[in-house]
């Protein structure tokens, strides 16, 4: 047998979205660990793809994606954002949100630079950074209100900054930028070269009249950022992988150079009914209450439990407190919860490279009213 090369992520494991899963498959609990529906997605957009495939648009799309769907991607932004891309030149159509953020980091960072993200931060942004070399630099957002000292982000740039990854609404904790987050940023990387990765697949999913606030929206920040969006999370099709990356022109360029050799292109006849379904704008327009009405109904379950609710102002996960049922760690006491209560959830560790524990884990609302009142009388026993 041949001794292998040198791990290139030589500390990265199974993510912990699988581990849960697994266990809850494992000990049949009710799976509120991994994000994705557990209900059908619009019958409109299921049928679309099926006369787009029987019409024969089986074969490569585009480097960059159906122009159809790059039209209505920049209609979309326009609409919501008051903010103009072309559709040839500035949006690409990517396999999934994931595949966005790989390629915007493989196209610019190289060995030794530095790139700031804030934790609790989806798991793939660091693997990638360091994939190509960079150093990652955090900022820790802590419980309960998850808030950025915007001095000591400061204190993170120096002349190795490369890229700033956001994640707004941000996974796990719900939280979303206001406005004075937004103008530091822009204080920030003013008179600098830094790139701005903004991953804002939740965008369409905040509440109480909080308005989700694109980098896209302040020309000081669209013109150095990434902006990258799912699919999977706007129209409940997580399964598609099907996402897109908005960027000026001269970062595209750049851009599509990686995509090419990464995916080339992305499904076919899956982009020319995402397409047709979004000309209607309601079909995303609603997703604000629709999930708003889940969030409400697991937080008025879980109030007369022995878990603390922490704020949710966007995605469709709600952070929880144990403090008053156990001292265990967030990853003994999440493993407890699948396996003896039935329920599978995500710790908030995982979110952090120094396994941060607050006693917080998370729990996924983005499912059927039966899924969710099964799993608050099992949690209503904790």
């Amino acid at each position: 047998m041949i001794q292998l090369p040198a791990s290139k992520l030589p500390n990265v494991g199974t993510t912990i979205f699988s581990q849960m899963t697994q266990l809850a498959n494992q000990h049949q609990a009710i799976n509120l660990s991994q994000g994705f529906p557990d209900f059908l997605p619009d019958p409109e957009l299921l049928n679309s793809v099926d006369y787009f495939i029987k019409k024969g648009f089986n074969q490569y799309a585009p480097l960059g994606g159906m122009m159809p769907l790059k039209e209505a991607i920049a209609e979309k932004l326009e609409r919501s954002h008051q903010s103009s891309y072309h559709p040839d030149t500035e949006i690409t159509v990517t396999a999934g949100g994931t595949q966005a953020i790989f390629t915007a980091i493989a196209t610019f960072i190289q060995k030794d630079d530095e790139v700031i993200i804030f934790e609790p931060a989806y798991d793939c942004y660091e693997p990638t950074v360091e994939l190509f070399g960079g150093i990652v630099k955090r900022f820790e957002m802590k419980a309960p209100d998850y808030s950025i000292d915007w001095n000591i982000v400061k204190g993170l740039i120096s002349e190795k900054t490369k890229m700033i990854i956001l994640n707004n609404p941000n996974n796990p904790s719900g939280k979303i930028f206001k406005e004075n987050d937004i103008q530091e940023l822009i204080k920030l990387v003013r008179n600098t070269s830094i790139l701005i990765l903004s991953d804002e697949v939740y965008e369409n999913i905040t509440f109480d009249g909080l308005d989700h606030l694109s980098v896209c929206r302040y020309p000081e920040l669209k013109e150095r950022s990434f902006l990258v969006a799912s699919f999977g999370k706007l129209f409940h099709v997580t399964g598609w992988k099907t996402g897109y990356c908005a960027a000026p022109k001269a970062l595209t360029d750049e851009f599509r150079k990686i995509h090419q050799f990464n995916v080339f292109c992305v499904n076919t006849p899956i982009q020319l009914a995402l397409a047709e379904f979004m000309k209607n704008e309601e079909h995303y327009l609603y997703l604000n209450q629709f999930f708003q009405e889940k969030r409400d109904f697991l937080r008025k379950g879980l109030s007369q439990t022995s878990f603390g609710l922490l704020e949710c102002e966007g995605t469709y996960f709600q952070a929880l407190t144990y403090d008053k049922i156990s001292d265990k760690n967030d990853f003994e006491f999440a493993t407890e919860l699948t396996i003896q209560h039935k329920v599978a959830s995500v710790p908030f560790s995982a979110f952090y490279k120094n396994r941060l524990n607050e006693n917080v884990i998370r729990l996924c609302f983005a499912k059927k009213e039966e899924t969710l009142e099964q799993a608050l009388e099992y949690l209503a026993k904790v």
